[in-house]
């Protein structure tokens, strides 16, 4: 019995620290005009352990969900995800024209140079989940990421 709560308590310290491992750079949102309910948010996610990002939160959206864009015959289409893999080790671009997150129902304008707290969820290869919060800055409606990201 000792040994099972051991090797349960050094797995939970694997698995927090495998989170720990998470890092996202290059986050960025689209600005928005004033009476726009919808925009995009990217950046470029990578965990140390395996896991899925499984969800996002944001308090300026009603409603924030994961998308990709893919083709789908001679048209790209834009489709909400359930989950986006996150292998070990290898960065994941959450970008236009691929993976990414849209936040819609917005509550207000999104304007250059503010900050938006924006939470991913996360879930490791166990099933446990976990909230990464970010300060997400908001880019001009202009902005493109750079090329390859």
């Amino acid at each position: 019995m000792k040994r099972q709560f051991l090797a349960l308590l050094a797995g939970s310290l694997l698995s927090a620290s495998a989170f720990a491992q998470l890092s996202v750079s290059e986050p960025w949102i689209r600005a928005t005009v004033p009476a726009q309910k919808a925009t995009g948010a990217f950046m470029r996610v990578q965990s140390a352990a395996p896991a899925r990002l499984v969800g996002v939160q944001a308090e300026v959206a009603g409603r924030a969900e994961l998308h990709e864009m893919a083709m789908d015959g001679q048209t790209m289409r834009m489709r909400r995800v359930e989950s986006i893999e996150l292998p070990a080790g290898k960065p994941v671009n959450l970008a236009s024209g691929g993976y990414h997150v849209m936040l819609f129902d917005l509550k207000r304008q999104l304007k250059e140079g503010e900050q938006v707290d924006l939470t991913l969820q996360v879930q490791d290869a166990a099933g446990k989940r976990q909230d990464v919060k970010l300060s997400v800055p908001v880019k001009p409606l202009t902005h493109s990421a750079h090329a390859g990201h």
